[in-house]
């Protein structure tokens, strides 16, 4: 038994697990937009947002630093990665290097099958897109749709390490998007075909055009970032506001497609 006013140790095991849980905690939050680009936030506070004790906050915290997802400033607290231009640029070449040496492996390894399957996903979300009825489910099923294939490529390689890179810089990228982005059925719609485009050429097993048709893709979304001043982002989404989910305001949802 643990002496009286002690709370009992935790197990060594037991704080892994928390850990584990704190970071895919704070994963969804970035996903979710519950955590924004340079905002200041203490330990406590992210144990009441991610629900979790303070041991596997602290026990998390190196992961973060490490990865380059939150840093520790002296006096102020905890700030999450800061969005500028060096990270924009850094964080789609890490994307563009990962994904160039994914889709060589996949062109050869996805099944005929798999591919017709992905294509067809593509194609309903279009539809949807254009359709004349509101579809609330569109924006959050578009970017399941978008990110699952990216990740689908990657980890095809078989290679857990690259992996784990890839998903930390794809948090990275995440973090750029809800910075920059408006998302609407409108945008979403060339993401999806582009996505088709490189489909297309993996499905015919053409390997320089579906490498070319992807590292193009990718060009795109970086452009799109790096040409969408945050200003314009939120004059977008004040013209369209039943439209546009945007990363302005503490109360708003924000989603965001990485096409």
């Amino acid at each position: 038994m643990s002496p009286p006013g002690r709370l009992p140790a935790v197990p060594p095991a037991q704080l892994v697990s928390q850990r584990a849980r704190a970071y895919q905690g704070f994963t969804q939050q970035i996903l979710s937009g519950g955590i924004r680009s340079g905002q200041f936030i203490s330990q406590r506070e992210l144990m009441a947002l991610l629900d979790m004790p303070l041991g596997a906050v602290r026990e998390m915290i190196p992961r973060l630093e490490a990865g380059g997802l939150i840093k520790t400033v002296p006096q102020r607290g905890l700030q999450i990665a800061h969005v500028d231009l060096k990270l924009i640029r850094n964080a789609f070449q890490v994307r563009a290097m990962i994904e160039r040496e994914a889709i060589l492996h996949f062109v050869h390894s996805a099944s005929a099958s798999e591919l017709d399957a992905i294509e067809a996903a593509h194609r309903e979300i279009l539809r949807r897109a254009t359709a004349a009825d509101t579809d609330p489910r569109l924006l959050d099923d578009a970017q399941a749709l978008d990110w699952g294939l990216h990740d689908r490529m990657v980890d095809a390689l078989g290679n857990d390490i690259v992996s784990e890179m890839y998903r930390v810089n794809s948090l990275r990228v995440r973090l750029i998007k809800l910075e920059h982005s408006v998302i609407t059925p409108a945008r979403l719609i060339p993401a999806m075909q582009e996505h088709l485009q490189f489909i297309s050429a993996l499905q015919a097993r053409d390997v320089a055009r579906a490498s070319t048709l992807l590292e193009a893709h990718l060009h795109s979304a970086r452009d799109r970032v790096l040409t969408a001043p945050l200003e314009q982002v939120r004059a977008e989404s004040t013209h369209h506001p039943s439209q546009a989910v945007t990363a302005s305001g503490p109360t708003r949802k924000r989603k965001q497609i990485a096409p």
